[in-house]
């Protein structure tokens, strides 16, 4: 089946290039480095590095504190973190600059991920959420390198999905050294796959670990006091098809309250102009964030088309509209805004949360909504009540603060391989 699979990816792989130069038309990122996709990297050839999967940009940022103890831990140790999107690569820089190895992770090809071992050698690979490769597994277990997946999650359609493959999916999640599930349902998906009892952990999720800088809060004051006090709302790491709900949300809004901005923030860079073009489209007065120009009390729209400053104006603001979940993508991590005190809304579709979101619905730490019309309402609601936002925005702190530990577990693991190594 492994051979079905490789075969498959073989064909597709001219599909593959064109999806990659199609993204690379938006952002020219996506050109650079691309031999790194097939294996070859610019490299000298490592020794006992550890190797870290963290996908993109919400999977680098959950994964900080861990890099950050790791480093503390084992001074000498290379680290190597892969992503698959420029998104990702830039935020690896950002936070870590050479103090780590990045690279784009490979296409799971044989003669790729041959030609990633060789040079990286990694004495454990640990992958991030949902990162699953037969490829990758099978070539680690044939050089005996251990492998983790870490703060793994599984929501039932993807369980679903996995089982109808049989043993296909038995033989490749049977590869995995360990899975360190975010909770017990989770892991109770794993077992269902194949997995060993003695294999699968349960964690928790190292998203409640989030540690925000001390000086944020007071960062957030000084932006929102550029705003001159208006009530603000923040609609963070929206998806495409999801941000015209947005608009229309809004303009609901400002009928009750002329005087609301909203700071709407696309998950894709790639996506700014388009969503620029949208606003005035719709006939809002927007500005950009890039140009540097005066949000003053005409100006109904904020786009937040830079990186790294979604925690920025969560922290200048009221209220917080989590994305990717009035589309069916799955959502977006919920614990940065609760981490902040902010009240949380989002819509019917957070499987990707799915435990964290409904443990905010159960607190009172959050809203379900799912229409516009219910969005507005909501937001008219709670940027008109100080005193409900704060009991929203409390309970929301008090979910994070007793969820944490899941950080010192992972690290217990990882720590153990190391050594043991």
């Amino acid at each position: 089946m492994r051979l079905l699979y490789t075969l498959i990816l073989y064909i597709s792989l001219p599909l593959v290039l064109l999806r990659l130069y199609w993204r690379s038309l938006k952002n020219p990122q996506y050109r650079q480095r691309i031999p790194e996709r097939f294996g070859r990297l610019s490299l000298p050839a490592l020794k006992g590095s550890l190797w870290l999967h963290t996908v993109s940009v919400g999977e680098t940022q959950a994964a900080e504190p861990l890099v950050r103890r790791l480093q503390e831990q084992f001074p000498g140790l290379p680290i190597v973190l892969t992503t698959t999107t420029p998104t990702g690569s830039d935020r690896v820089k950002r936070l870590f600059g050479d103090s780590v190895i990045h690279a784009y992770f490979p296409y799971d090809l044989p003669f790729a991920i041959k030609g990633f071992l060789k040079t990286l050698q990694p004495r454990l690979l640990v992958m991030m959420e949902t990162e699953v490769w037969p490829n990758l597994l099978a070539l680690c277990e044939q050089h005996s390198i251990p492998t983790i997946l870490a703060n793994a999650r599984l929501s039932e359609r993807s369980a679903r999905g996995y089982a109808r493959l049989g043993p296909f999916t038995r033989e490749t999640f049977g590869r995995i050294g360990l899975v360190a599930a975010q909770s017990p349902a989770d892991a109770e998906r794993f077992l269902g796959l194949g997995l060993g009892s003695d294999r699968v952990r349960v964690t928790g999720s190292i998203k409640f670990d989030v540690r925000l800088p001390a000086s944020l809060k007071e960062q957030g004051e000084a932006l929102r006091r550029t705003w001159e006090g208006r009530p603000v709302w923040v609609a963070a790491s929206t998806r495409e098809g999801e941000d015209e709900q947005i608009l229309d949300a809004h303009r609901k809004v400002l009928r009750a309250l002329p005087e609301a901005l909203l700071v709407l923030v696309p998950r894709h860079p790639e996506r700014f102009d388009k969503v620029a073009l949208l606003c005035q489209r719709e006939g809002f007065t927007s500005a950009r964030r890039t140009t540097g120009e005066s949000c003053g009390p005409d100006i109904q729209v904020l786009l937040g088309d830079t990186m790294g400053e979604l925690t920025l104006f969560l922290a200048a603001a009221d209220v917080a509209f989590v994305g990717g979940s009035l589309v069916p993508t799955g959502g977006h991590n919920v614990l940065e805004p609760a981490a902040l005190g902010l009240p949380v809304v989002f819509g019917p579709h957070m499987f990707n949360f799915s435990m964290i979101s409904r443990m905010l619905l159960v607190e009172g730490a959050a809203l379900e909504v799912t229409n516009t019309e219910a969005l507005a309402e909501v937001i008219i609601e709670w940027l008109s009540d100080a005193s409900l936002r704060a009991r929203f925005g409390e309970n929301g702190l008090r979910v994070v603060e007793a969820n944490r530990g899941a950080l010192d577990r992972l690290f217990d693991i990882i720590s153990g391989y190391l050594e043991a190594g």
